[in-house]
This record gives structure tokens, C-alpha cells and sequence, in this order.
């Protein structure tokens, strides 16, 4: 059926609207303090909602509905252990994060252990961030070059994809470079509800499809235990199970969370520590509410596609929901899912451009220019800005030849957690590592993880615990080993 004028014009509306309204938060006069943290005024509500839509990208709303497609729920097990994270983040994390005025997670680093190893991880987070970042871009020419694809027929695939990514990523670097963290969190709260109001009307659109409705859906896609959810076995090399997801799910979000610039950012940007942690613990309630209602997408495009017979030319399982909004969805729903999906990805990637720029002119630049003056720290801001959306454009054009897209996304950012995670747990809980022990450490666990990623089956669930374990115990042992004038006079 594809899309028509209709749908084209509400995705150009919301596209033109979001970018207006994220174009309001704009100031004149400017600090880092507003430009990064939005002068740390933002409700816990606000921030809450804003991290899941940080965690929500375009591969999210499209991958996972093809994973329940292929499998079943067992996907929920790690969601199951991304709570758990938030828990141990309140409590190990957030309150060293608050002693001080903090802009980026690397600052704790340079405070407790040294220069060189804020320079280390905010380094990794760079590249990993970005390198991750372009894969969730990625997706958005999945999406657009599905649904324009009778429209851009002259461009061929490669074309479709240029346009599409450009299109996405300058719109979202132009609030993103005007407004700052106010304008990146309150369009991803807007975007929030917009891309689950989409996938509600997409629920309820299949259940009017399948004769017989959600009786017929939930009758087929039970025989064929698409609502199997837990794997108790002990199978170390399966993917999910309920083991993988509690263990290597609560490792992942601790580092994702808790390491990570894109969201200790936005946990920075709350009034004061008590609101940063409501935010972040109520974030996994929507979060697993969020994982159910795109799984259950999945079951419910199996039994369209699979049980009635309805014919999918579709090469992957990441363009069966895409493809379903533009071939079978009533014009004007299908434009409205299209910006739905549209939403999660601007939101993803001004949250990337935010935490890179903060990263690169807190950690590097000023580090070596502290009496650098408010005027030209924000040009640089921006500069940066706009510096790491030609990157982001890039890596993602790069992307277009990986797997499924979640699990490349999900595997790329596993590989740097680990060490990530590993140093920040040395820091928090022993008081005899040192920073040339934490180094040692760190290189061992980020390097042990590219071998597993690269030459091992081992799924990309337990890549954090694994790193973060070597990391912590090899950076322990060295330290014992290693003398350190600046960590002695701490906490000797």
C-alpha cells in the first residue's frame, strides 16, 4: 500500500514540530552549567522519562518486536536484571556522584584516582559511544528506506540511506546545538509519549487485522510458546536465560547507567540526589512495561504473518514491523507510527551528541585549559556539537552491514562496560587501588572482552560481568603491586 501526501504530511509535521519546540530552550546567555546539566532544575519525572527514551532508540522499536517474532519473551530476563542495576547504582554510585560538582561520570575518576584514568575512560566512552551510536542511526534508514522506499526509487539502497540519516541527524543536531540538556530533555519526554502512543495504535491496528482479535493471537501465539519467557537452564552459552539475564543484565545496566556520560548526565541534571535516584529506579518500571508492549508486537506480527498465511518479502527480522506500518496500516496511523519511530531516534541521538560534547570539552579540553571564559567554552560546546553529529552521520552509513541490530548495538557497548564498570567499582569499594593498578586492570578487561566478542560464541550477555570482574581483580592485584603517591596520601 505504502505511504501517502497524508502520512508524509504528519512525519514532516512532527519533524518540523519537534525541532521548533526543542528550538525554544534556547538562551542567549549560556554557561556549561545550562548548556550540560540545565542548571540542574529538572524534576525527577522529567528525568525518569527522559532515560528511557535515552535507552530507546529506533533499533529498539523495530528489533525487538523481530526478536519476539524469531523467539519468544525470554527477552524480558534481562530486562528482569536491568532493574536490578538501577538498584545497585542508587546505592553505590549516585551518592559519590552528588559529593561535589560533578559535569561528566570521569570527573570521579580524575578525583579518585588520577588524570590519566579520567583520560582512559572518558577516551573509551568516546569511541565506544560513538562507534554504538552509529549502529542505533543506523536503524533509522531501516525505517525510512521502507517507508519512502517508492518515493526515493531513484536513489537506490545506498541513497535512501544517505538521505534518510542526514535528514534525522540535522534536524536533531539543530536543538540539540541551540537548547542544550533543557532542549534534550524535554523533547525526549514529548518523544516519549509519542512513540508508545504509536506502538499502542499499532497493537490494537494487528488486533483488527487477525479475524477473531487478541482470542485468535493469544490462542496461536501460546501454541507456539511465543509468551515463554524464563530459562532456568544452565546453558552458559544460550543467549537468554533467566541466569544470563539477572546476572549479566544487572552488570550491563550497572555500567550503561552508571558509567555511561548518556545517562549519568542526565542523573547529574536532577535537584538533588534523592530525585536522582527516584528517577533512575521508576525509569526500569517503564522500561519493562516498554520491552512487553514491543515484544508483544512481535508475537502479534507472527501470527498475521506466519499463522494466516499473509505473504512478507522481508530479508531480516528488523523490517517486519516497519514493513507492516507501511503495507497493511490505515494511511494517517502509518505516518503517525513512522514519526512515532522518527521520536525515539532524534531522542536517542541528541542524548548522544549532549553526553559527547560534555565528555569531550569537561574531560579534555578544559582539563588542559581550566581559565578558558564562558564565551568561548560555549563556542567549543557547540563546535563539538556539531563535531560529533558529522561523526555520528558517518558511523552510521558505516553500520549499514551488521547483524541484527539490537544485539550489534548491545554487543559493541558490552565490550567497553566491562572495563568501564570494572575501574568505577574499584574506585567506590576498596580504598587500597591505585591508579597505575586500575590501569593495568582496565586494559586487561577491555582487551579480554574484544577477544570474547571477536573469537568466542559466548553471548554478549555476560560480557560485562566478565570484564568487569577481570578488570576489578587484575587492577586489585596490580595495585598491591604498584605504588601511587596521590592514592597513599587519600587513603593510605
Amino acid at each position: 500500500m505504502g505511504l501517502n501526501a497524508l502520512d508524509l504530511i504528519i512525519i514532516a509535521f512532527y519533524l518540523a514540530g519537534i525541532t521548533l519546540f526543542g528550538l525554544r530552550f534556547r538562551k542567549k546567555d549560556r554557561s556549561l552549567k545550562n548548556y550540560f546539566l540545565a542548571d540542574r532544575n529538572i524534576p525527577w519525572w522529567a528525568i525518569s522519562l527522559s532515560i528511557v527514551a535515552a535507552e530507546t532508540s529506533t533499533l529498539t522499536i523495530i528489533s525487538i518486536p523481530g526478536l519476539a517474532y524469531d523467539t519468544n519473551f525470554s527477552f524480558l530476563q534481562l530486562v528482569i536484571g536491568y532493574l536490578i542495576g538501577r538498584v545497585i547504582i542508587s546505592f553505590i554510585l549516585l551518592p559519590h556522584y552528588f559529593r561535589g560538582d560533578l559535569f561528566t561520570a570521569y570527573q570521579l575518576m580524575d578525583r579518585r584516582f588520577g588524570p590519566r584514568l579520567r583520560s582512559l575512560t572518558a577516551g573509551l566512552f568516546l569511541i565506544t559511544r560513538a562507534a554504538a551510536e552509529g549502529v542505533r542511526v543506523f536503524a533509522v534508514a531501516i525505517v525510512v528506506g521502507i517507508a519512502l522506499s517508492s518515493m526515493l526509487s531513484g536513489l537506490g539502497a545506498f541513497g535512501r540511506d544517505v538521505a534518510s540519516i542526514a535528514i534525522v541527524t540535522a534536524l536533531t543536531l539543530v536543538y540539540t546545538f541551540e537548547g542544550g540538556m533543557a532542549a534534550v530533555i524535554w523533547t525526549d519526554v514529548v518523544q516519549m509519549f509519542i512513540y508508545v502512543a504509536g506502538t499502542i495504535v499499532g497493537v490494537f491496528t494487528i488486533l483488527h487485522h487477525v479475524p477473531g482479535g487478541w482470542a485468535t493471537i493469544h490462542a496461536v501465539a501460546s501454541a507456539h510458546g511465543k509468551f515463554h519467557m524464563f530459562d532456568f537452564s544452565l546453558d552458559f552459552w544460550k543467549t537468554y536465560t533467566f541466569w544470563s539475564g539477572l546476572i549479566g543484565g544487572a552488570f550491563l545496566t550497572t555500567a550503561s547507567h552508571g558509567t555511561d556520560q548518556l545517562i549519568v548526565q542526565r542523573l547529574l541534571a536532577a535537584r538533588n540526589e534523592t530525585q536522582s535516584k527516584i528517577a533512575l529506579l521508576s525509569s526500569g518500571v517503564f522500561v519493562f512495561f516498554q520491552f512487553t508492549l514491543f515484544l508483544l508486537i512481535g508475537a502479534m506480527l507472527y501470527v498475521f504473518y506466519r499463522y494466516l498465511g499473509n505473504p512478507i518479502a522481508v530479508t531480516r527480522s528488523d523490517r517486519l514491523f516497519p514493513t507492516f506500518i507501511v503495507t497493511e496500516m490505515p494511511h494517517g496511523i502509518s505516518g503517525l507510527l513512522i514519526a512515532a519511530i522518527l521520536a525515539a531516534a532524534m531522542s536517542n541521538l541528541s542524548a548522544a551528541l549532549n553526553s559527547l560534547s560534555s565528555s569531550s570539552i569537561v574531560d579534555f579540553y578544559l582539563r588542559h585549559r581550566p581559565n578558558t571564559s564562558e564565551q568561548r567554552r560555549m563556542f567549543l560546546s557547540r563546535t563539538s556539537t556539531i563535531f560529533w553529529g558529522l561523526v555520528l552521520f558517518v558511523l552510521a552509513i558505516v553500520s549499514r552491514n551488521g547483524g541484527r541490530v539490537v544485539e550489534v548495538g548491545l554487543s559493541i557497548a558490552g565490550v567497553a562496560y566491562g572495563a568501564l564498570l570494572g575501574v568505577f567499582l574499584l574506585g567506590v569499594l576498596t580504598r587500597r587501588a591505585t591508579e597505575s593498578g586500575a590501569m593495568v586492570g582496565f586494559f586487561v578487561g577491555f582487551f579480554l572482552n574484544l577477544y570474547i566478542w571477536q573469537f568466542t560464541k559466548i553471548p554478549f550477555t555476560w560480557y560485562v560481568m566478565i570484564g568487569s570482574a577481570a578488570t576489578f581483580f587484575v587492577g586489585y592485584i596490580s595495585s598491591l603491586m604498584f605504588s601511587d603517591a596521590k592514592t597513599r596520601a587519600t587513603h593510605g
